[in-house]
């Protein structure tokens, strides 16, 4: 009974952050059956993710400053982006800006979920350790995944040299931002609330401030304005 307490208690957060960035679509809620697709894809990115770190472990050693960037950052934030971009980026569910967003957070927190299982199963886990992880790794992918995806539905809707810009940051901005999460988390020793705290609220401005543009541009928007406007 306490497994299964401590499981659900690392799966709650991972669905209730997708929830959160799923019901923010103000305009049109994407195909729950596409989204949980996603959220299973990232899940099961977790283990050719694994092998690769260990590999690149094995070949370049874990440097406080390799290991958070490329070995960890680069790594996982790749392999999201890669699912991302062939599997949803030309799909005719993705629509309008805000999908990006629905869509990358939920590769992201899949990934997460499924990393918070595993963390349960390796490492004693109460549920002290596991709100922790809620609050600053689970919800750290997330915030990734809102800046990858804001990326990904500008590239989408726009064209040429600006489109390929997009795409390429829809991979560096969050590279550094988990980067340097990794970072600090791993180099701050006993005052890392100090920094990892006020970094994660500016990574949570962020993230809101993109979901309310991408939700501000959609091609919907206008459609629901003559639609409440016509309503009696």
């Amino acid at each position: 009974m306490l497994i299964v307490s401590v499981l659900a208690a690392a799966v709650a957060p991972g669905i209730a952050l997708l929830a959160y960035f799923y019901w923010k679509d103000r305009y049109d809620a994407e195909p729950l059956s596409m989204v949980v697709k996603l959220f299973l894809t990232g899940a099961l990115i977790v283990l050719p993710v694994m092998v690769v770190q260990r590999a690149m472990s094995v070949w370049w050693g874990e440097t406080p400053f390799l290991f958070p960037f490329v070995n960890s950052s680069a790594v996982e934030e790749f392999f999201k982006w890669f699912v991302l971009y062939h599997i949803i980026y030309n799909h005719t569910a993705f629509d309008e800006p805000y999908d990006g967003i629905v869509y990358a957070t939920a590769v992201s927190l899949g990934f997460a979920t499924l990393e918070n299982v595993l963390y349960v199963f390796v490492e004693p886990a109460t549920f002290g350790t596991l709100m922790m992880r809620a609050l600053l790794p689970v919800s750290g992918h997330a915030l990734f995944g809102v800046f990858m995806g804001y990326a990904l539905g500008r590239a989408k809707f726009a064209s040429g040299r600006r489109a390929k810009l997009h795409l390429a940051m829809a991979f560096a901005v969050p590279f550094l931002l988990h980067g340097l999460f990794d970072l600090l988390m791993s180099t701050a020793s006993s005052s890392w609330m100090w920094l990892v705290v006020p970094f994660m609220f500016l990574l949570w401005l962020g993230g809101i401030r993109f979901v309310n543009r991408a939700n501000a541009v959609s091609p919907f928007r206008l459609l629901k304005r003559e639609e409440e406007v016509k309503s009696p």
